[in-house]
């Protein structure tokens, strides 16, 4: 069973009223929603109710309130003010693409330095009941205002597994959000179980933590990192930022794999100073363990320095872009 986080399930607000006049107005906002037959629960100065209520409640109070001193919040998230209540619900749509589950997964070929297929970095191609694409821009910015992060990062996790299973052997790295995932033994359970009814080999699974710089709790990242260990999987980070920066939160984390980021791919063969970058970086990956790769590729100048240097793994353009189905790939 999913968690209600992990599911679109009916949304419940937290509407909080400051200041004498707000509070004035909440026995009319509660007997207002009671006649249109909504529930509404009051605790203190905060007001409870399900999204139907919460429409009523601006469309009957906006104008009475000081919009300053009210505020909300939804799924035990920040209070946010209240006139950002409006964009929540403009971003309904978003419910529809998770519920359907209208997501797929493309393929985008990683390399070795023989330029022969090494693996696939399964990216989410999202569409709604038209067929018409939704941007990566759009569609997370959406499920972030309504507090669908979880529950579009499951259902992409669960696309991308399904189509693991139609490589030969070639890796799949997988893209998650650390700061989705409560609990890996629950959160994860259903992604396991799902590689497994597939015959995908953990062997075979890369989950590859995105936006890693922005992780602030590192022990919970250890925590998801090392059930994916146990349980025979790999794992990546798609770029060391600040936080990892020291070789010793390295060390802890030991990644199987470390990408250096396209902003110090991209000319690197004639940039001194995304040189140093990129050697700094190859230096860290070697120094735990770790398999370094460099993504961002769309020249063959840059590929060969790279790859002179010590870089083991390529990705980019310049051997393939993202495409429905995998590729068999080598350049002579």
């Amino acid at each position: 069973m999913n968690c209600s986080s992990c599911s679109v399930s009916t949304l419940t607000f937290d509407i909080r009223l400051n200041g004498e006049l707000n509070q004035s107005i909440i026995p009319i906002a509660i007997d207002h929603l009671e006649r249109q037959g909504l529930d509404v629960l009051l605790k203190d100065t905060r007001l409870r109710m399900d999204e139907f209520g919460a429409r009523e409640f601006l469309s009957f109070c906006e104008d009475l309130l000081e919009t300053d001193l009210a505020e909300f919040r939804i799924h035990q998230q920040s209070y946010q003010p209240i006139t950002e209540m409006r964009q929540v619900f403009d971003m309904e749509w978003i419910d529809e693409v998770i519920q359907n589950e209208r997501v797929i997964s493309h393929y985008q070929p990683i390399v070795d330095a023989e330029r022969n297929v090494y693996a696939y970095e399964m990216l989410a191609r999202f569409h709604d009941a038209n067929g018409k694409m939704i941007y990566p821009n759009t569609i997370f910015p959406a499920a972030k205002s309504r507090g669908r992060l979880y529950a579009l990062d499951r259902v992409c996790r669960m696309t991308a597994v399904r189509a693991a299973a139609k490589l030969s052997g070639e890796k799949a790295f997988i893209n998650f959000i650390p700061t989705s995932i409560y609990s890996p033994e629950f959160c994860l359970r259903s992604t396991i179980e799902l590689a497994h009814e597939t015959g995908v080999d953990p062997k075979q699974i890369v989950f590859e933590v995105v936006e890693s710089e922005k992780v602030d709790d590192l022990e919970h990242l250890k925590h998801i990192l090392g059930y994916y260990k146990s349980r025979g999987f790999q794992y990546a980070l798609d770029d060391v930022g600040e936080g990892y920066s020291t070789a010793e939160v390295l060390d802890e984390l030991k990644p199987h794999f470390m990408k250096l980021d396209m902003q110090y791919v991209h000319g690197v063969a004639n940039d001194t100073a995304k040189q140093s970058v990129a050697q700094s970086f190859l230096q860290k990956a070697q120094g735990v363990g770790s398999t370094p790769l460099a993504e961002g590729i769309e020249t063959e100048e840059d590929f060969l320095w790279l790859k002179e240097q010590g870089y083991q793994l390529f990705q980019g353009y310049y051997f393939g872009k993202p495409a429905a189905e995998p590729l068999a790939y080598k350049t002579v």
